[in-house]
């Protein structure tokens, strides 16, 4: 058994030897010559070209070494620069320094801790995360035309009106109406917290005096639209108006849906007293199955009557709702709220973070609109608080304003923060049901709003975007 072991360790090695030594000649016979004309031989028979490889230009080892080390992403990211068509003129071009994209990678991978580790929106900001380093890898090709996966992707469904259409579609299959249905007064909560939009215009006006940043109106309204805090309506419109902005506007939309239970509740309890954040709501009533039928066509009804603009949205998100309270195709219903909304938010994550490149987010006009966005989210919280304390002035049965901060169209997070802040006072004092009316009722007010923006600026927009693309 010994000697048999021995012999076969003796038979490996001289193989490995005669492989070896096949290997060195080749590299250095004329498979890498300088002069083209030269045979190639293979390793096995030195007299026979590789079939195909005639015209193959020729290159010295220590070329074939230069060149892989050109083309690892170290030196890519330590030397390297790239130009891209300029976001404002195509016309011109922009040099990225290869730095540049590292620090967009470390970006990317810090929204993804934020979601896996922190926990904040893991279903938006994991895709977004993975889509923004994807998209910085020098050399990857991944946003490359008409090949490139992201770039793909973007034209697909994120660049137009596509996958905000079907994910409005999705909300739509599993949002309730019915508590702002049983309470229909919650929904004047949904629409003042839609006073953060409108304010935020008045913040790029006072931004614009700063050197360096400036915004037009088109790009102001596309900011605005940050405080509804919907991610979908924010992609929709900033498409429509300001395209070239919806990366930063996108992630900023989805991070402070993400960051609800950080920013809210500082704002509730600072705007509320102890007496009124205890205040307890009876239990809503019964809606009717015809009810819940009845408000998603009558909804669609009055949008195409009154804000025909805001009807796309709004009409994508009754329809999800109506497939859902009819009960005749479960099937679709499911379809839509599950997998079908599941496989878009994938697909319209990935797409946003495609948008994350330096040339995009390392400006003023960038930070710019992470300030607004925030502004406009705190005015947009504090809009339904205040307004709910404005009501109780009047009202018989008084409202807890911590349902008024649910009015931002963070559906359902915004809604849960506000039942959790009440438990804090009160442990039986449970408002999620309360806080949903408001909750959806921002869905639809900022789909109103992003209505109303493409109504004033939308033809203009367009009219700008062509003559800047021609």
């Amino acid at each position: 058994m010994l000697g048999t072991s021995k012999n076969k360790r003796h038979i490996v090695n001289i193989t490995l030897a005669i492989l070896a030594i096949a290997l060195v000649y080749s590299l250095a016979g004329t498979v890498f010559a300088s002069d083209s004309s030269v045979p190639r031989p293979s390793i096995f028979n030195l007299d026979v070209e590789i079939p195909g490889s005639e015209h193959v230009p020729t290159i010295s080892v220590t070329d074939f070494l230069g060149n892989t080390v050109e083309n690892t992403g170290i030196n890519a990211i330590v030397n390297g620069s790239e130009e891209v068509p300029d976001l404002v003129d195509p016309s011109k071009v922009d040099v990225v320094p290869g730095w540049q994209r590292l620090m967009m990678m470390a970006i990317g991978f810090l929204i993804i801790y934020l979601g896996a580790a922190k926990g904040f929106e893991p279903l938006l900001l994991i895709p977004i995360g993975f889509g923004t380093v994807f998209v910085n890898i020098p050399g990857g090709g991944m946003y490359a035309e008409h090949s490139g996966m992201l770039k793909i992707i973007y034209d697909a469904g994120v660049g137009n009106e596509f996958f905000p259409m079907l994910i409005f579609m999705g909300i739509g299959a599993m949002t309730d109406f019915g508590p702002l249905i049983a309470n229909p007064k919650t929904a004047i909560l949904g629409g003042a917290a839609q006073l953060g939009v409108f304010i935020t215009l008045f913040g790029v006006a006072v931004l614009n005096l700063l050197p360096g940043i400036e915004y037009n109106m088109f790009e102001a309204a596309a900011i605005a639209i940050i405080g509804g805090a919907d991610g979908p309506t924010s992609i929709y419109l900033s498409g429509k108006l300001a395209p070239h902005m919806m990366a930063v506007i996108a992630v900023a939309a989805y991070s402070y849906m993400a960051l609800v239970p950080m920013i809210q509740p500082p704002i509730m309890k600072m705007l509320t007293s102890k007496k009124e954040r205890s205040i307890r709501m009876k239990q809503l009533r019964h809606v009717s199955q015809a009810e819940k039928i009845l408000f998603p066509i009558s909804l669609l009804i009055l949008s195409i009557l009154l804000i025909p603009t805001a009807a796309p949205l709004i009409g994508m998100l009754a329809f999800g709702n109506f497939v859902k309270v009819i009960g005749v195709v479960e099937r679709i219903s499911k379809t839509m709220e599950n997998e079908l909304l599941n496989i878009v938010s994938i697909l319209l994550s990935l797409g946003v973070g495609s948008q994350m490149t330096p040339e995009k987010i390392m400006n003023p006009n960038a930070v710019g609109i992470i300030l607004l966005g925030l502004l406009a989210f705190c005015v947009a919280t504090a809009g339904g608080v205040m307004m709910a304390k404005f009501m109780n002035l009047f009202l018989k049965e008084k409202i807890n304003p911590l349902i008024g901060s649910a009015g931002v169209s963070a559906v359902p997070m915004a809604a849960r923060v506000s039942n959790k802040v009440g438990l804090e006072y009160d442990p039986s004092n449970f408002l999620i049901m309360h806080a949903m009316g408001p909750n959806v009722a921002g869905v639809i007010g900022t789909a109103i709003a992003a209505g109303v923006f493409i109504a004033t600026y939308g033809e203009a927009a367009a009219k700008v975007l062509t003559s800047v693309v021609h």
